[in-house]
């Protein structure tokens, strides 16, 4: 029997399926086209959508343990509701499912309330299953490092509750870990649910700072304009989805994304080292790593 890693070829995907093959694990990685990337030897691609239910009831035909991470779309909820119907038909009683911090909390937020659903429901059907709750990934701001470095200023609207912005690898970590402990296990483990957050809170003006430094010059914050923000990424990116990301900044800038004390040692005792930091990835991302 084996892990089968949906989203493999994206970011978080791609490094939990390396994380496993590593640790020695079985590995499916599902895909949507065949041969889009190369994976890790010993990783076997399986060829599935998760729309799709006649070659989802295959992919999951002789799988062990999910991992299940959704895409935001206008069918994240269909897609995560059919896979883990699936899975209870199939009898795998070994799931770990990726959410979002605060999905109950960020009620007007498409993508956080769609995620709260299947929260919901594995809750209501004693699914056992880790659910990740990560806050927001410090990659995503390698989407407007070029604005960074060309305009020198930082246009996140995070504002300045809060937000413990974790790495997607230190991420990719603590579901590698989860999905081999349920894995490993002889039986069917209690729910779990983690709260992920990066080692230090941070605001728009901190991030600024922190991208000062790596660059040598003073780099500005934006502000706190969620209609710009929203106006900006509507020239790339679908308007459900603009708004979307609207929604979720402004309620950054009302609650923060910041867990409960205690939680940092414990994702740190979890993974065995230390939660990367966001001047880190800065370093990295200047560098070219």
């Amino acid at each position: 029997m084996s892990i089968l890693v949906t989203g493999a070829t994206g970011t978080i995907g791609s490094l939990i399926t390396q994380g496993l093959a590593e640790a020695g694990a079985e590995v499916k990685a599902l895909v949507r086209q065949a041969g889009k990337r190369s994976f890790p030897a010993g990783v076997t691609e399986v060829v599935a959508d998760l729309t799709d239910v006649a070659s989802m009831r295959a992919a999951l035909s002789s799988v062990r343990t999910l991992f299940l991470i959704n895409a935001v779309t206008p069918d994240e909820v269909t897609q995560a509701l059919i896979a883990l119907n699936l899975a209870r038909e199939a009898g795998i009683e070994r799931i770990v499912y990726l959410s979002v911090i605060h999905a109950d909390k960020f009620t007007d937020v498409p993508h956080f309330t769609g995620k709260h659903t299947v929260e919901r429901m594995i809750e209501s059907h004693g699914i056992p299953a880790t659910i990740l709750r990560p806050a927001y990934f410090m990659q995503n701001d390698r989407m407007v490092q070029q604005t960074i470095e060309n305009y020198s200023v930082y246009p996140m609207p995070i504002g300045s509750a809060g937000v413990s912005m974790i790495d997607a690898r230190d991420i990719a970590d603590v579901a590698v870990a989860e999905l081999l402990r349920r894995d490993k296990a002889s039986s069917a483990l209690e729910p779990v649910t983690l709260e992920l957050i990066g080692p230090q809170p941070l605001t728009g003006a901190s991030v600024a700072q922190i991208w000062s430094s790596a660059l040598g010059r003073e780099i500005l914050y934006g502000g706190d304009d969620v209609a710009a923000f929203e106006n900006q990424l509507i020239s790339y990116s679908p308007t459900w989805l603009a708004y979307d990301m609207r929604l979720m900044m402004a309620g950054i800038q009302a609650f923060g994304m910041q867990a409960a004390e205690g939680t940092v040692e414990q994702l740190q005792t979890l993974i065995g080292h230390p939660l990367r930091t966001y001047e880190d990835f800065v370093r990295e991302s200047v560098a070219g790593v």
